[in-house]
C-alpha cells in the first residue's frame, strides 16, 4: 500500500521522534519507521533513547522512552538536532520532549492519556492541550488513540487490554500517511514475527496500522503531507545496521580473514550485551560464545582462548573495563592477541547507563598498572564498526597484542544503511604460527613488527610457558633489571610501530586554513555536518576524524601545524585535547559536553563560528 504523491510537499529530509511510556513500544515503532524509510530508498540515521530504570512507574518522567530518526534524499549523518514531528503518547512524553519541538512543528498527542492522574505524574498542574498559546505554537493533531484503535479492532478476538496495546501501530500508520511511507515492510514484520504463533495479534496490528494510515485521508487537520525522494547511492546490496550488529559481523569477518576461530567471552552489561546475543546466533561460522559469571572471568577466558590460538574477543562498558584491567595487563605482558570492545556510556560508576558519553579514552590509554601501552581505535558510526572490528583483529594478530576498540552508546544503538561488502574483497590478515620444524623461542620477534611468534600449546617441541612475571627472550622468568627495562621498551616500541601501518588521515576540506576540527568516535556526524555548513558559507574550516588514538597517526602533527586554530569537541571534559596538547606541545581549544546527549549540528556550528570571527 504505497500512496500516490499528488498531494505531497517535496522536502529534502525530515526528523521524526516517537515518545511514550516504556511499555508503549516506542523502540518498536521507531525501528519499523526506520525500516520503511530504508525500503523507500532514503538515507537514515537513528537515535534510540532508553530510560535507565528497568521498569519505571507508568506515566512518570523517568519511564519515558523515545526514538528519533532523520531520513532524507541526501547523505544523512545525524538523527537530527530537533524533530519536525513529535508523537507523544502521554503527558510525561510531552513534558520531556516538547521543548525540542520548534514552533510550527507537528505535535501528535494521544488525548486519551491526558487524564488528571497522568497529568499529575508528569508534573502538570493543568492540561497543556487546553492552553490557547500552547495550541497556537504547534501544528497540533489530537488523536484518541485508545478509542480509535479499539474501534478499528471491533471484530478482533483479542481482549480489550490487548487491543489497546495496538495503539502504537495505529499512531505509526498515521505517521506513515503524513510522510508517505510504504506499509509493506511493517506488514511483513507482523507476518514474520507473529503469524504462526499469534495470528490474531499479527492481524490486529495490521488492521491498526492500516486504520491509522487511512485516518489521515479523513482528517482536515492533518492534510500536510511530505515526500522525501530516494537518496543517491552506489549500486549494491544494502541493509540497515546498528553499531553493535556491525561489530558482530566485523569480528566474525576478521576471524575468517585470519583463518582463526572466534571465541567471545562476555558478561551482560548495557550497552554491550547485544554483541554477546548477536555472536551466540552465529555458531555455524565457527563462533564460540561464553557467558561468564563476571567481567574478570570473561577476560580470563579470552586470554586462555587466545593462548590456544583463537581470535579472542570480550566486550563491556566502562565499569567492566575497570574489573578487567589486571587481566588486560596479563594479556599485554604475555603478548597475546585479544580484541577488547568498550561500548562507552555515561559515568563514572553506574552513572547514566542508557545515555551516551565518550569519557573512557584516558582509561583505555592508562588505566593499568605498570608501563602497559596498548593500541586504541574508535569507531565513528554504526557501519564503521564493521571496518573497525576487522582493523582491531588485524592489529591484534599482526602485532600480538591486546587491542581496545572504543564504541559508544550513540554509535552502538544507532543505525544507518550499510552496503554489504563482498566477502572475497575483504583484506586477509596474516598471522603465522610457529613452524614446528624450527626451534621455537617464545619472545623472539619479527624484525619489522616486533611481534613475538605464537605457538599452539601441546605441540611436541614447542612446549613453553608465559605468564605475568617478567620473562627473558627464551620464556624463562627473569628478575634481571636490564632485561625488564629492555622488554618494557620492546613492548612499547611494538605498539608505537603500529603507526607505520596506518593510512594517511583524510581531511574534510583544505589542508590549511583558519580552523581545524578534530573529532573521534560518535561525534563524526555532527562535526562533519557543521564543518560542511561553514565551508559552504565560505569559511576556511576543515575537519579530521581520528580512528587510531594510540598510536596517533604519523601525519597528525604536520596537519595540526597547518592551521591557525585547532578545536576538539568531545563528550567528556577534554580527554583527547589533553593528549594532543602533551603530544604536540601546542594550543588546543576544548569544547566539551557531558549531558548524556550527542552534539547538535547547530551548537557546533555556533561554537566554530566563535573561533572563526
Amino acid at each position: 500500500m504505497t500512496p500516490s504523491t499528488d498531494s505531497f510537499e517535496e522536502i529534502e529530509s525530515a526528523v521524526v521522534r516517537f515518545a511514550g511510556d516504556s511499555g508503549d513500544g516506542m523502540q518498536t515503532v521507531g525501528e519499523r519507521f526506520t525500516d520503511s524509510s530504508a525500503f523507500a530508498g532514503n538515507d537514515i540515521a537513528t537515535l534510540p533513547d532508553f530510560p535507565a530504570e528497568i521498569r519505571a512507574p507508568a506515566g512518570t518522567l523517568a519511564g519515558v522512552s523515545g526514538f528519533q530518526l532523520q531520513f532524507g534524499s541526501r547523505k544523512i549523518l545525524t538523527p537530527g538536532d530537533q524533530p519536525d514531528a513529535l508523537v507523544a503518547m502521554n503527558p510525561a512524553a510531552l513534558k520531556t520532549n516538547v521543548d525540542d519541538l520548534p514552533e510550527g512543528g507537528m505535535l501528535v498527542v494521544n488525548v486519551d492519556s491526558f487524564k488528571k492522574m497522568n497529568l499529575t505524574k508528569a508534573g502538570y498542574e493543568t492540561n497543556p492541550l487546553e492552553d490557547e498559546d500552547f495550541r497556537k505554537k504547534y501544528h497540533l493533531v489530537e488523536l484518541d488513540l485508545t478509542s480509535l484503535t479499539k474501534d478499528a479492532l471491533t471484530d478482533s478476538p483479542l481482549k480489550p487490554s490487548d487491543k489497546a496495546r495496538c495503539k502504537n501501530f495505529f499512531a505509526l500508520g498515521f505517521m506513515y500517511y503524513v510522510y508517505g511511507r510504504p506499509l509493506e515492510p511493517t506488514l511483513k514484520f507482523f507476518s514474520d514475527k507473529w503469524s504462526k504463533r499469534l495470528p490474531d495479534l499479527a492481524e490486529a496490528n495490521s488492521v491498526a496500522l492500516k486504520a491509522g494510515f487511512n485516518l489521515g485521508d479523513t482528517m482536515e487537520t492533518a492534510r500536510n503531507r511530505y515526500q522525501v525522494s530516494k537518496a543517491p547511492v552506489q549500486a549494491g546490496l544494502y541493509r540497515k545496521i546498528s553499531g553493535n550488529e556491525a561489530l558482530v559481523y566485523g569480528l566474525v569477518a576478521g576471524a575468517k580473514q585470519a583463518n582463526r576461530e572466534l571465541l567471545y567471552a562476555g558478561y551482560p552489561i548495557t550497552p554491550a550485551s547485544p554483541i554477546l546475543e548477536g555472536l551466540s546466533a552465529l555458531k555455524k561460522f565457527g563462533v564460540k560464545t561464553l557467558q561468564a559469571e563476571d567481567e574478570i572471568s570473561a577476560m580470563g577466558m579470552a586470554i586462555g582462548a587466545s593462548f590456544a590460538g583463537d581470535l579472542a574477543v570480550v566486550a563491556t562498558s566502562g565499569p567492566g573495563m575497570c574489573l578487567k584491567s589486571e587481566f588486560i595487563g596479563l594479556a599485554s605482558i604475555t603478548e597475546l592477541p585479544v580484541v577488547i570492545v568498550n561500548v562507552q556510556r555515561g559515568g563514572p560508576s553506574t552513572g547514566l547507563p542508557t545515555k551516551t558519553e565518550q569519557s573512557d579514552l584516558m582509561q583505555s590509554l592508562y588505566a593499568r598498572h605498570g608501563d602497559c601501552p596498548l593500541p586504541v581505535i574508535a569507531a565513528h558510526s554504526p557501519s564503521d564498526c564493521f571496518d573497525c572490528a576487522i582493523e582491531a583483529s588485524r592489529i591484534a594478530l599482526t602485532y600480538m597484542t591486546p587491542v581496545i576498540l572504543l564504541s559508544d552508546l550513540y554509535v552502538a544503538n544507532g543505525s544507518e544503511p550499510w552496503q554489504v561488502p563482498n566477502a572475497g574483497e575483504l583484506p586477509l590478515i596474516e598471522n603465522k604460527f610457529a613452524n614446528p620444524d624450527e626451534e621455537f623461542v617464545v619472545y623472539k620477534r619479527d624484525p619489522k613488527t616486533l611481534a613475538r611468534t605464537q605457538a599452539i600449546p601441546g605441540q611436541a617441541g614447542m612446549e613453553h610457558r608465559i605468564g605475568g612475571l617478567e620473562k627473558a627472550e627464551d620464556g624463562g622468568v627473569s628478575y634481571d633489571p636490564e632485561n625488564h627495562e629492555n622488554m618494557t621498551h620492546l613492548r612499547a616500541d611494538k605498539i608505537n610501530g603500529i603507526a607505520e601501518s596506518i593510512d594517511p588521515i583524510s581531511i574534510q576540506g583544505d589542508s590549511t586554513g583558519d580552523l581545524l576540527v578534530i573529532g573521534w568516535g560518535g561525534t563524526y556526524g555532527a562535526i562533519s555536518s557543521a564543518t560542511k555548513m561553514l565551508q559552504d558559507e565560505g569559511f576556511a574550516v576543515s575537519s579530521i576524524h581520528l580512528r587510531h588514538l594510540n598510536p596517533l597517526p604519523n601525519d597528525l602533527g604536520n596537519i595540526i601545524k597547518s592551521f591557525k586554530k585547532v578545536i576538539v569537541p568531545e563528550l567528556n571534559l577534554g580527554q583527547l585535547s589533553t593528549i594532543l596538547r602533551s603530544s604536540f606541545v601546542t594550543d588546543i581549544i576544548s569544547y566539551n559536553k557531558i549531558q548524556g546527549k550527542p552534539f547538535k549540528v547547530a551548537e557546533l556550528r555556533e561554537e566554530f563560528l566563535k573561533h572563526l570571527s
